[in-house]
């Protein structure tokens, strides 16, 4: 038995008040000046159970809060292990800031932390807990501008929350210098808390309703019952720790700093994407205790905060190049390697003095260095892992483990209850990742980056990272980069976002200008690409979609069976293809067809175009970043008799899209196959000298044209010829960017934007492709209910009217809030110019404001729609079909001359 009393004490590093009471559980000193403190005790045991329902590696505040909700749910079966003991890590030297004025899918989880922790402390545990409020300040106008298109999307949540000019920050803080500023914005729910206290007391919680703790204990493996060459994803059985060896149903990873190298100790690994980075805290001598009353100031543009605790101020931040910690591996004693680096934060320490001058009269107690784990996007890794089954990931806090905490503890308790998530956890599942992202020099080297991103402007569209770059690449990577694209990356692959008309091809590679959030710089190269594909001839490279083939196995066995027999081995394939897609997927060889895969509720899994390639085998174009989640979707639909492989071959194909009215006329001067298509199928051609290609009468933009699936030995070859053909026909390198442009404009929802695992085909207007008539697929009631009961949300299609100004305007460019008649309904989820229709066109989910079901009418009848851009209502049109532009087909441009070669239409 451990014993102590909290109250708002100090961590380590911090100079501590008199009167303490000594913790065994941590040996550290405790502030005990609130004689109304709660003990907390949290009881070792001495002895490993032999099994468990849950087994938690790591008790830290993530590992605890999860141990909390799954024990007060009645999961009273779980045991927690920590190399040390409770808290031992990183999870007591946090700054303790509970910030609410986030992101939406981030608010969510923030917010159920501040109403836990504040609960907690009602009912009598002293957590340090103050709800002081912050101020977030602004020094130049493009922070004023994406705080306040943060105010527009975060009121309609409820969130408290309004801009101050400079005056008025300096009357919610007097000891601020506030002569720099464009003003700032006050958020009054934001709050502090004692990071230790709060983990502590989750842990005694936890084990008071049931929980066992076992200090000392090192996890050797986590041990599956993997088949090997099995398509089955394998399970924990049981984990081998230095106590010996407990069974147990699930496990959960929550070992913060050591979280990647314990991924290791699996069969199959497991990945854990993230990485230490020394984070430093910067404390005062105690000021007087009139400064505990002070609110939270984050000076973004100076990557500083300042709060106080404990009557000091505490000064930190989120460093532009950040420091990796421990980059050869985490050592036992590893706290005797910390030590405070004055020279790297002394921009920090210099910028908080700048803003609070009273900082240069203070005393500073020596530099804190508090590593935490960073993840390669900033973002928290949540959920089931797909290598193993009932393995779970609660890790990469980012600087704040406090902060995430309550949520996702209650995340990963609900997940492993229930199976899944009712909400949308897209942002922050462990899925999001592939292997090079697991890489430790891939880690190292973003670590330095992702950590100033936390306090960065990061313009939609226009902030790509800098480091640990070029890492995954199309086979026309250098051409394209010759010819002036300007790249982004998804899932690590650089695709071109658009391409710079003004490059030559000896000029250095081409870089995206400074963001804006008004007209970028490059729209004209846009506009020019855009018409090449409703014009004429546009190639795009979409070799980063995820490529996956279906096949049966094992069809061997059926030769000592009759035809018959060995044909329903063979439809195993369409069988469970069926179950999958909601769309009628049994084609004839060569068939196209465009499927969602739902879950049980009939939300989005995932939208595919699958090619009939044989009686027994599809191939799979998905979305880029589905490339490991929808594999582990699949794998999971596999049970262990059937005879069907799913295997990932995104590498081996390169896709190109020839998109435009001159298309075909092109196309066939490097072919002599007939290009005219009968619906949607697919030829597998000779194209210029390359075999094997298969081309589908297919654009993902909803323009005239074909998708060509190309080896990948052939594809610069192909492209050469292509453009060189292409020379007389106007042809253009196409961007990401004009791709956007094109579907938004035409009403075409994407993945992540649209399409989610809460969105069902329904709701985006897909209705025509579920077919309930076919027998059962996944998801196929929850969409028969809703097909007659009718849906809550809608997506629209919205066009601003002539009173938003595209060049001088602030641009809509996704999470708007939607007002129909003066009432908050919904938000944007997508936005581009429309160059057809010479208007900015949104993509957004309204709902009914008083939550009924929304039909037709209440879309398009007596309602007045408008989009909050940064504060300004702008008056939009709604429509629930694409809108009616011209068409020019492919047909009609037979007779088409070749201009001269005397035009140069791409550098």
């Amino acid at each position: 038995m451990i014993w102590g009393r909290v109250g708002v004490g100090a961590a380590a590093g911090r100079r501590l008040l008199p009167d303490h009471l000594f913790c065994n559980q941590c040996n550290l000193k405790r502030t005990n000046y609130d004689l109304k403190s709660k003990y907390y005790c949290t009881s070792y045991s001495s002895t490993l159970p032999q099994q468990a329902q849950v087994v938690i590696s790591g008790a830290g505040v993530v590992g605890n809060s999860i141990a909390y909700h799954l024990t007060r749910e009645g999961w009273t079966d779980v045991v927690v292990l920590d190399l040390n003991k409770v808290g031992s890590g990183t999870s007591h030297n946090g700054s303790g800031v509970l910030g609410l004025f986030k992101p939406s899918s981030e608010r969510q989880i923030v917010t159920y932390s501040v109403n836990l922790i504040k609960t907690l402390q009602v009912e009598g545990h002293h957590l340090g807990f103050k709800q002081c409020g912050s101020l977030n300040l602004a020094r130049t106008r493009d922070r004023a501008i994406a705080l306040k298109r943060r105010i527009a999307y975060t009121k309609p949540s409820g969130l408290q929350c309004e801009w101050l000019d400079r005056h008025e920050v300096k009357r919610r803080h007097p000891h601020l210098y506030t002569g720099d500023l464009e003003g700032g914005v006050w958020v009054p729910g934001d709050a502090v808390a004692d990071p230790y206290a709060v983990c502590s007391t989750l842990a005694s919680l936890a084990n008071k309703q049931g929980a066992v703790y076992i200090d000392g204990c090192q996890v050797e493996r986590i041990v599956t019952d993997e088949v090997p060459h099995s398509q089955v994803v394998p399970r924990v059985t049981h984990v081998i720790t230095s106590h010996g060896t407990i069974h147990c149903e699930y496990f959960v990873n929550a070992s913060g700093m050591w979280a990647h190298l314990l991924g290791e100790k699996s069969s199959p690994k497991v990945r854990v994407p993230a990485f230490p980075a020394e984070h430093f805290y910067l404390h005062t001598s105690p000021v007087g205790e009139a400064v505990d009353d002070l609110p939270v100031v984050r000076d973004y543009d100076a990557h500083t905060f300042i709060l106080t605790r404990n009557h000091q101020f505490i000064v930190g931040g989120f460093e532009r190049s950040a420091k990796p910690a421990f980059p050869n591996g985490i050592p036992l004693n590893w706290r005797q390697f910390l030590v405070g680096d004055d020279d790297h934060f002394r921009p920090i320490r210099e910028a908080a003095e700048h803003r609070l001058p009273i900082l240069k009269r203070t005393n500073y107690q020596p530099l804190v260095n508090a590593p935490d784990n960073f993840t390669p996007d900033g973002k928290w890794i949540l959920g089931e892992t797909p290598e193993i089954d009932n393995y779970f990931v609660a890790v990469g806090m980012n600087g704040n483990s406090l902060q995430g905490a309550g949520g996702a503890g209650q995340a990963i308790a609900e997940w492993i209850m229930y199976g899944s998530l009712a909400k949308e956890m897209l942002h922050f599942d462990v899925r999001r990742f592939i292997d090079l992202h697991n890489n430790r020099r891939y880690l190292k080297e973003r670590t330095q980056e992702v950590v100033g991103r936390h306090y960065e402007i990061l313009y939609p569209g226009q902030c790509e990272y800098r480091l640990a770059r070029e890492l995954r690449c199309s086979p026309l990577y250098s051409e394209q980069e010759a010819r002036g694209a300007v790249f982004g990356t998804r899932m690590g692959f650089e695709r071109p976002i658009y391409f710079d008309t003004s490059h030559k091809r000896t000029d250095p590679p081409a870089q995206m200008p400074k963001g804006t959030f008004h007209k970028p710089i490059f729209l004209e190269s846009v506009r020019e690409e855009y018409q090449a594909c409703r014009e004429g001839v546009g190639v795009i490279d979409l070799s980063s979609f995820t490529k996956i083939e279906v096949t049966s196995v094992g069809l061997d066995k059926y030769k000592q069976f009759d035809a018959e027999e060995t044909k329903s081995g063979g439809n195993q394939v369409v069988e469970f293809l069926q179950k999958l897609c909601s769309n009628d997927v049994n084609l004839p060889v060569a068939g196209v067809v465009h499927s969602g895969m739902q879950n049980e509720r009939g939300g989005y899994e995932n939208d595919c175009l699958l090619i009939r390639r044989n009686e027994n085998s599809y191939l799979m174009l998905a979305p880029t970043t589905q490339q490991t989640r929808i594999m582990d979707w699949m794998r999971r639909q596999i049970t262990p008799e059937a005879c069907v492989s799913v295997s990932d071959v995104t590498s081996m194909y390169s896709v190109v899209s020839v998109v435009g009215p001159k298309s075909r006329e092109m196309l066939s001067h490097l072919c002599n196959t007939d290009l005219i298509f009968y619906g949607h199928m697919a030829k597998e051609i000779n194209i210029a000298y390359a075999s094997g290609v298969l081309v589908l009468s297919f654009t993902h933009m909803g323009e005239p044209g074909y998708t060509m699936i190309i080896p990948a030995e052939y594809t610069l070859h192909i492209y050469n010829q292509l453009m060189k053909v292409g020379h007389d026909y106007g042809v253009r390198n196409v961007g990401m960017m004009t791709m956007r442009a094109l579907r938004v404009e035409k009403f075409i929802p994407f993945w992540a934007e649209e399409l989610d695992s809460t969105t069902t085909p329904y709701e985006v207007g897909r209705g025509y492709k579920v077919k309930l008539n076919k027998e059962y697929f996944i998801g196929k009631f929850a969409l028969m209910r809703q097909n007659s009961q009718g849906v809550k949300k809608r997506l629209v299609h919205l066009t601003l009217d002539d009173s938003f100004d595209v060049d001088t305007d602030i641009w809509p460019w996704g999470g708007e809030p939607i007002y129909r008649n003066n009432r908050y309904v919904g938000n944007t989820t997508s936005s581009a110019f429309g160059f057809t229709l010479n208007k900015m066109v949104c993509l957004g989910f309204v709902r009914h404001a008083e939550g009924e079901y929304v039909t037709p009418q209440y879309i398009l009848r007596d309602a007045n729609f408008e989009i909050d851009i940064a504060g300004r209502r702008v008056p939009a049109h709604a429509s629930l079909q694409p809108p009616k532009m011209p068409v020019v087909r492919m047909d009609g441009v037979a007779s088409y001359r070749p201009r001269s070669r005397g035009i140069i239409t791409q550098k």
